[in-house]
């Protein structure tokens, strides 16, 4: 258990936040302290004489089909094949609303006892502290276990370019010797993307799960099934896989870091060139290190410097923390992370470490 002042270390730590909006009632003894987070966090570009949306989804997200995604995310735009030097683009990472909850502890009863009676003190029970994460159905995740779909989407009703929320699509099997697909269940459609690599260490750490949405089939018929989509996190696209639902809450309880942990984001989960507040990524470090859900880590950079004229001589300098991150869900040897504050932005292979005490 944590004491009291690592609790406040680690609120402060997670609350240096940009946009805060703080409510607390006045009977502030027997209801819940909450801070509210509304965040919509990207980053912005020009476009020059000569792109498209084609290009710039490749030369940002290394793949050029993720181009339906940053339409979609730029409304501004009348026709994706016609974009124009001067216009800004928004290279869309995350939004959302956050919450940190923190209920107190209830008031202590005034009611008397005898002399005969035995006093007994008991503490109140306190809820933990937890963040809240409205987004955990839309996180993904990096595994070198297997992952078996149990179908897939071969058609979507009206020819659509985009498969959006409220879209009716038809599901396959897989493989024929999967779990069934049941009329009113939901599912989780998602896309595998390649394996992905430590190189420093000369390792293979699985391949990318990037979810998509969710599903939900309203009808069977004798060869396929027929779903409404529910929820869109990203651009869902026919061919795409569909695993079962499970429900995950969007409570993650705050719970103790690893002492002197060291390791590094391998990526963020869109594939972008830089890192910044709130959006989602993978580092490698997973279970197998001790390393669970509700985690805090700081992100850091350390130095060398010369200390003669000549260059000589050079030392390593204190390492200087710049952002935080927390730990969303866990695999072997990696961990989805979520950046909850960089003061400037991180890339693929920035430092992690345990908070400093």
């Amino acid at each position: 258990m944590m004491d009291g002042d690592r609790i406040l270390q680690v609120i402060m730590c997670l609350f240096v936040i940009p946009t805060l909006i703080f409510t607390l009632s006045s009977n502030t003894l027997s209801q819940e302290m909450q801070e509210s987070i509304d965040h919509e966090a990207g980053f912005y570009y020009t476009v020059q004489r000569g792109d498209t949306l084609w290009d710039l989804s490749d030369s940002f997200f290394n793949t050029p089909w993720y181009w339906p995604e940053l339409w979609k995310e730029n409304d501004q735009i009348p026709n994706p094949h016609r974009i124009y030097p001067g216009e800004r683009i928004r290279l869309f990472q995350n939004k959302g609303t956050d919450t940190f909850t923190l209920k107190p502890p209830e008031p202590e009863s005034t009611a008397q006892v005898s002399a005969a009676e035995t006093e007994i003190e008991e503490e109140p029970a306190q809820e933990a502290l937890y963040y809240l994460y409205p987004s955990i159905d839309a996180v993904g995740f990096i595994t070198k276990e297997a992952v078996q779909p149990l179908g897939f989407i071969f058609k979507v009703k009206d020819k659509k370019l985009l498969i959006n929320e409220g879209d009716t699509v038809y599901l396959s099997y897989a493989d024929k010797e999967a779990l069934p697909i049941m009329q009113g269940s939901r599912y989780v459609v998602y896309r595998k993307l390649k394996p992905t690599s430590d190189y420093q260490e000369n390792r293979k750490l699985g391949s990318q799960y990037y979810v998509l949405g969710i599903v939900e089939v309203t009808q069977m018929q004798d060869d396929f099934f027929t779903a409404k989509v529910l929820k869109s996190f990203r651009a869902i696209e026919v061919d795409d896989f569909i695993l079962p639902f499970t429900v995950r809450s969007p409570k993650i309880p705050i719970v103790e870091s690893v002492k002197n942990l060291k390791g590094k984001i391998l990526l963020s989960e869109e594939h972008l060139s830089l890192i910044g507040d709130f959006a989602t990524a993978f580092i490698n470090k997973g279970s197998e290190d001790d390393v669970e859900p509700g985690q805090v880590y700081s992100i850091f950079y350390q130095e060398q410097a010369d200390t003669t004229a000549k260059g000589k001589k050079s030392v390593t300098l204190p390492p200087v923390d710049y952002g935080k991150l927390i730990v969303l869900h866990t695999e072997k040897n990696t961990s989805t992370v979520l950046v909850t504050q960089t003061s400037q932005p991180a890339e693929p292979g920035a430092l992690i470490r345990s908070p400093v005490d």
